[in-house]
């Protein structure tokens, strides 16, 4: 594929979930049809190694074979993609980089260092390296809300004054004020939220989501993102709906009972049925058992009937 720039990385993203076996070895053609349907769906983009492909709890050799078959299936395609390179370590993710370069992705993403919270000067002495081994790749970054170093907009722009031209961001979004000072501060920045807030992230100059809403259905999601370049009123008024639905039935799972995001997202894809991805996490983190679906997926489609009208 050829590098995106950060005004091409736009729209409703899917990422890839990690198919675990009951051995705990990954179901490698349980994950080709994941990735045949998500070409199918004709999402904007699908990126590897996110939190819900378990980027932390791969061997290496595990890593190099989940990002060469979605490198080999989009780059055959036309689908742009973007793998994740992150890991706690600086060193070990690193070496991901320099391997994923070589497979062609549409831009990489990467998470800061997370053993211990990095200052500033380390966080542009990681990103220098990092940019460097990309070479033409652009970077994306990752900063979710349990990040040890949480960025403000500010930060980013003393990242870019430091020479290190990130791609994009992935950022848990805010108010109208957030909105002005990230994008006013870093006007070559794709920032992307949280798939559930899109529709007012966009109206407030988002430019997508690496989405949790596309957990629930590529296609849906797709679509969703689509009506909100013509009929922002009723993209709204979904969007209600969806946060209605997430708030009532999904975070009791995390707030409660202490079910990590990963495990909330494939079951966000269990309710949505549209691939055999199935519920289970590899050791030692617990996953929602799967007969718990059935009655989610009942409320689900009561309250969001769009995401099973196919």
């Amino acid at each position: 594929m050829i590098p995106l720039q950060h005004h091409e990385i736009r729209g409703n993203w899917a990422t890839l979930l990690l198919p675990v076996n009951a051995d705990e070895s990954i179901g490698y053609d349980r994950l080709a049809h994941e990735i045949d349907q998500l070409i199918a769906m004709k999402v904007d983009g699908i990126y590897s190694n996110g939190t819900a492909g378990e980027f932390y709890n791969q061997t290496e050799a595990e890593f190099d074979a989940v990002s060469s078959l979605l490198a080999e299936k989009c780059n055959s395609a036309g689908m742009p993609f973007q793998l994740g390179c992150s890991h706690m370590s600086p060193q070990i993710s690193l070496e991901r980089l320099k391997r994923a370069v070589l497979l062609q992705p549409s831009a990489i993403q990467v998470i800061l260092p997370d053993w211990f919270p990095p200052g500033m000067d380390e966080i542009i002495a990681f990103l220098h390296k990092m940019q460097d081994a990309a070479g033409d790749i652009r970077l994306i970054l990752y900063n979710p809300p349990h990040s040890k170093k949480r960025l403000s907009p500010a930060d980013f722009k003393t990242i870019r004054e430091a020479g290190i031209a990130l791609a994009g961001c992935k950022l848990p979004g805010g108010d109208a004020a957030w909105y002005r000072e990230i994008l006013g501060l870093n006007p070559e920045l794709s920032v992307f939220i949280p798939g559930h807030h899109l529709a007012t992230g966009v109206r407030a100059g988002a430019h997508g989501a690496y989405s949790n809403v596309a957990c629930l259905h590529p296609q849906v999601a797709q679509q969703w993102y689509n009506s909100m370049q013509n009929d922002m009123e009723a993209a709204l008024e979904l969007e209600s709906r969806i946060q209605r639905f997430m708030n009532e039935q999904i975070v009791p799972y995390i707030t409660q009972r202490g079910y990590s995001n990963q495990a909330v997202d494939k079951f966000l894809a269990a309710i949505g049925g549209w691939a055999d991805v199935g519920t289970r996490l590899r050791w030692p983190y617990k996953w929602i058992a799967e007969d718990e679906v059935s009655g989610v997926r009942k409320i689900c489609r009561d309250m969001l009937p769009e995401f099973f009208a196919g």
